[in-house]
């Protein structure tokens, strides 16, 4: 790790000047196609987060603060506020369901393999504040990438202490994402720029004792906010330090103990997250550290053909920092369920399939899902600890009641660069979340159509249109 004091780089001046100098020309044409896949696959998840819990209590909390009626679109929530507070309720959407898209991680050591949710935070804000600049969608695209890209260069950067203690990538990296694709929208220069990431800094927190909760959304959501009025305050001449990334008491020194000059300076677009190592969107509404195992599980179920009544005992091994965020071994709801290896187990060998009909409370307490369940042992195993915390190496061996042994062994899921999902197969994704919001399927294919010409539409407002209201 650097010394940050000695380090002699101006590390926030040089993210701002990314932010500032990077325009829509300089994207490839496959970041640009890879990003289309995870704005689709957001806005699918904005409005099935919609009718979540989460989401009528978010309307709630809009409705008692009395906002007047604003310029950014709720999606799936009938209604426009200010644009911090679309973003903040948008944002708790994408992340209601714990199906968003994962950023992989390049170094050994960072913490499973991923490290933050790249989308959730990035794209409410860059559409909240597109709707009130009445910005471009090759416009709102850019911001949208510029967002990614710092949320994810500075969560690769900081000492992985930073998310092994108990800090949520997502709502503190995030915010550096919301507050630079607003700054981008907004127009500023590098010296604005700067203090709205130093704004956001400041704003930046998230705590994983909560996942498996209602908060854990709740920080994509205040991060996205935090962002957009990061970048509100800034542009009225709030003044901050041009320093909080790298200062002494900055953000990688508070929040990690230290920070990996390399991994940030220099590489920012250099390459591109989408491209290398690239963004996972999910199969699956449960954390991404389930994947691996749970793509293993249904090419075992189908190449094997085995039944429930077959199964006598399932042992499911990761390394040992896994089960530190699987920490729901006997789920009673469906967010404790979503962090819960034991259950995304045994629902595919019930059900053969995981989707949002599956994760409910009423499954969770099924007594055939508790039963099986009984039978799962998820365990630290030896050649997964050695395959390295960099990936989510998932090892499953199914004892069937005829004496037989299956085994079988991912290091990533569907979905992943590795296995990744094509547009449609993200558009029949955004299609599922949108029937589950009872979004209309002629709506659902136009928003599909739109996402694909993104940037070719003079204003997001007709697209925002369209997700205004599910129902």
């Amino acid at each position: 790790m650097q010394d940050i004091a000695r380090a002699g780089v101006e590390l926030t001046n040089h993210v701002a000047d990314f932010v500032v100098s990077t325009k829509a020309d300089d994207l490839p044409e496959a970041v640009v196609a890879l990003g289309k896949k995870s704005i689709l696959d957001g806005i699918g998840l904005a409005l099935s987060g919609s009718v979540a819990q989460s989401g009528a209590l978010v309307r709630r909390h809009l409705d008692e603060l009395g906002l007047a009626a604003g310029a950014a679109t709720v999606i799936g929530g009938g209604r426009k506020v200010a644009p911090r507070f679309a973003a903040f309720a948008n944002g708790v959407g994408i992340h209601a369901d714990d199906y968003d898209d994962t950023q992989l991680a390049v170094a050994a050591d960072r913490v499973y393999g991923l490290l933050t949710h790249p989308t959730a935070p990035a794209l409410p804000a860059a559409l909240a504040v597109g709707e009130l600049t009445g910005a471009s969608g090759r416009d709102v695209m850019l911001a949208y990438h510029l967002g990614v890209e710092v949320e994810c260069k500075i969560a690769e950067a900081i000492d992985p202490r930073h998310y092994q203690t108990g800090f949520h990538a997502t709502a503190t990296c995030g915010t550096f994402a919301a507050a630079a694709a607003s700054a981008a929208l907004m127009g500023f220069d590098r010296e604005t720029t700067a203090r709205a990431l130093s704004i956001a800094g400041s704003q930046s927190a998230g705590l994983r004792e909560n996942f498996g909760t209602m908060t854990k959304p709740f920080h994509a959501g205040r991060a996205s906010e935090s962002g957009v009025a990061a970048a509100q305050f800034a542009g009225y001449g709030w003044t901050a330090t041009d320093r909080i990334l790298e200062a002494p008491r900055g953000f990688f020194r508070a929040a990690g103990g230290g920070y990996d000059l390399a991994a940030i300076h220099g590489r920012l677009g250099a390459p591109w997250t989408f491209a290398d190592p690239g963004i996972s969107i999910k199969p699956h509404p449960s954390g991404s550290l389930t994947h691996p195992g749970m793509t293993e599980m249904l090419r075992l179920i189908r190449e094997n053909g085995i039944e429930v009544a077959d199964v006598e005992r399932v042992r499911v091994g990761t390394n040992s920092n896994m089960p530190n965020a699987l920490i729901h071994h006997r789920p009673h709801d469906e967010l404790q369920a979503k962090f819960s290896m034991e259950f995304c187990m045994a629902i595919l060998l019930l059900e053969g399939r995981a989707g949002l009909a599956e994760f409910t409370d009423p499954t969770t307490q099924r007594p055939d899902v508790k039963a099986m369940i009984e039978r799962i042992d998820f365990v630290v195993d030896e050649e997964a600890e050695r395959a390295g915390y960099h990936k989510m190496t998932t090892i499953i061996d199914i004892s069937l009641r005829n004496g037989r042994t299956v085994h079988g062994r991912a290091d990533f899921g569907k979905g992943s660069p590795a296995d990744p999902m094509s547009y449609e197969e993200v558009a029949d994704k955004f299609r599922d979340c949108a029937g589950h919001a009872r979004l209309g399927r002629a709506a659902a294919d136009e928003v599909v159509a739109r996402v694909r010409d993104l940037e070719t539409l003079p204003s997001i407002a007709p697209l925002m249109a369209l997700v205004i209201r599910a129902g």
